[in-house]
């Protein structure tokens, strides 16, 4: 007897999918390979994730509402022609929170804390459709449990259950199926469920509580708005806080920020806009702006003489942050500032984590658990968190775990409104480090685990190895306690450390290689002061380097070596493991 085998939908694909991967900051990708179907299948699978977990963990339940929002990349809410068509992703995001059973509530475009910061407040989940910073032509989203980010432990199930939901949708009949053959909708471009306003309206008032509406009165500040999502609302707050801003920038074509890369050509474009601007309305006190999600700050002071913008980077930020919030625990990534470690923060800071604001948040975690009561972390590129509700003079600042950069901008402006100086002047309290990070784009990332790997010691136990004069080497583990090592681990971390430093040589003034950390990458400590961090990016084809020294211009000039085409130190290090 003959049977009809209807075709299914993967047999019909133009295409050949390209599948999401989960990184740090949710999924993403080139906007070309974001097909509405394969966001989909992600969304429904995370959803549906999120229901099977019960409600104290983080779990949702059918039938209730869900959040999201989106920013002001093109592909986030329209299809981009320039893409191959691709698009919509926000509509698709919609569509698998019906298809799941829920209620989906759309709250515009908004930044990612503020739609995090609503959502936990009202116990739902909630989905951000952004590419944070990175450029144009890509994309992704992020996926909130009912009490706060996904976590590295939630990672291995959804992948599970994102190939049992993409089995489920490629092998159904493509006569039933929701898409096209070449990934979008069926019904092709659809229109979003009606903006709502709760969570932007809620997330502005959190500040002018916490601060007060005279906060920053009499400031002089500049508003840097490219296309940040969060560009009008920054510029709202700061004026409802007393100060007196001006617009500058404002881009209708979005423009990638990423304040964990700031290069000379981003700033002479700032300092460009900023001459322009005291042309005519005079100085400002201060430069202020987002990434693109406005997760991230972006800082800057002005010298009183010259005139000249200066970027502060975010851990440096951080300490202040912390600082003024009267934290009693913070935690920060191994790539931090190591001038928490000297200053007023040494005795509250928390075993480094790992790169990535899971690793904070569950380092914060563990401070709440052993009974710290003000908790708070960041990370390099600026993103604050707040582990535990803060009180300061009376006010209440309730908890946002998820980076957040209007908390950290605001923080610092304050200080220096407060003490009546320079925002320049308030970071030299700080302890003399000096930070820069820089990357090499469109270097393959397995290329850089293998970077890392081979210069790492076999026993992941080992988290740092410290070389002392006497010629002892000295293991440690995660939590900074000394464990035993075989012979074999101590002669391959002499060879190790004799290799690096055929590298990052006498000649080019870097010391002797002291300590090695392992924690996240390879993050060598020199005599001389400097410290090198290698890392590999966890979502996208990028070598990083973090470096700091006792002087800015050092920590310029070693990650300028690290980055030098076409032989700087990360390609000379990749040509040698090949």
């Amino acid at each position: 007897m003959h049977t009809n085998q209807r075709i299914s939908l993967r047999q019909t694909l133009s295409y050949d999918p390209r599948e999401l991967q989960f990184g740090t900051s949710g999924r993403r990708g080139e906007v070309i390979h974001l097909t509405q179907l394969e966001v989909f299948i992600n969304a429904v699978a995370e959803l549906e994730f999120l229901q099977a977990l019960p409600k104290a963990e983080g779990g949702i339940v059918r039938g209730e509402g869900f959040y999201y929002a989106r920013d002001l990349r093109p592909s986030s809410s329209a299809y981009v022609a320039e893409q191959q068509g691709r698009g919509e992703l926000a509509q698709a995001i919609e569509q698998a929170i019906l298809y799941v059973g829920m209620i989906p509530v759309n709250q515009g475009r908004i930044p990612t804390p503020a739609l995090t910061h609503y959502a936990l407040a009202q116990g739902k989940g909630s989905m951000m459709v952004t590419g944070s910073h990175i450029p144009f032509d890509r994309n992704g989203y992020k996926t909130n449990t009912s009490r706060g980010e996904l976590l590295k432990r939630h990672e291995s199930p959804i992948n599970e259950k994102v190939k049992e939901v993409r089995l489920r949708f490629y092998e159904q009949p493509f006569e039933d199926s929701l898409f096209r053959a070449d990934g979008l909708f069926k019904t092709g471009s659809r229109t979003l469920s009606i903006e709502r306003s709760e969570a932007a309206s809620t997330y502005i008032q959190r500040y002018l509580d916490f601060f007060g509406t005279e906060a920053l009165a009499g400031m002089r500040l500049l508003a840097y708005q490219h296309s940040a999502v969060g560009r009008d609302m920054l510029v709202d707050i700061l004026r409802e806080l007393g100060a007196e801003v001006v617009i500058a920038g404002r881009s209708e074509t979005f423009v990638p920020i990423d304040t964990e890369n700031m290069d000379a050509g981003q700033l002479a474009a700032i300092q460009k806009l900023y001459d322009e601007a005291a042309t005519v309305h005079g100085q400002f006190d201060a430069v202020v702006s987002t990434d693109g999600d406005s997760d991230r700050p972006l800082i800057l002071g002005v010298d009183a003489e010259s005139s000249a913008v200066r970027f502060f980077g975010g851990d440096l930020v951080g300490m202040l942050t912390a600082e003024l919030l009267g934290a009693d625990a913070v935690v920060v990534p191994i790539s931090s500032n190591d001038g928490i470690d000297r200053g007023n923060l040494k005795d509250i800071t928390e075993p480094k984590t790992r790169i990535g604001s899971p690793y904070v948040i569950a380092g914060m975690e563990k401070a709440l658990a052993r009974g710290k009561k003000a908790v708070c972390g960041w990370e390099a590129n600026g993103g604050f968190l707040t582990g535990s509700d803060i009180f300061r003079n009376g006010q209440l600042l309730t908890a946002l775990p998820t980076r957040d950069a209007l908390l950290p901008i605001l923080a610092v402006l304050f200080i220096a409104r407060r003490d009546g100086v320079l925002l320049t002047e308030i970071f030299t309290r700080l302890p003399r480090r000096y930070s820069r990070a820089a990357l090499i784009k469109q270097f393959p990332r397995t290329l850089g685990l293998e970077i890392v790997k081979r210069f790492s010691p076999s026993d992941d136990a080992i988290q740092t190895v410290a070389f002392m004069p006497n010629d002892k080497t000295i293991f440690m583990d995660e939590n900074n306690k000394e464990i035993a090592a075989a012979d074999i681990q101590i002669d391959t971390s002499a060879k190790i450390r004799q290799e690096l430093a055929g590298f990052f040589s006498p000649e080019l003034e870097f010391g002797n290689i002291e300590r090695i950390n392992y924690v996240d990458g390879v993050r060598m400590y020199f005599s001389k002061g400097d410290v090198a961090h290698l890392r590999p990016s966890g979502n996208a084809d990028e070598l990083r380097i973090y470096a700091i020294a006792d002087t800015q211009d050092r920590a310029d000039e070693i990650a300028a070596l690290a980055i030098a085409e076409p032989d700087g130190l990360l390609r000379r290090l990749a040509n040698y493991i090949r």
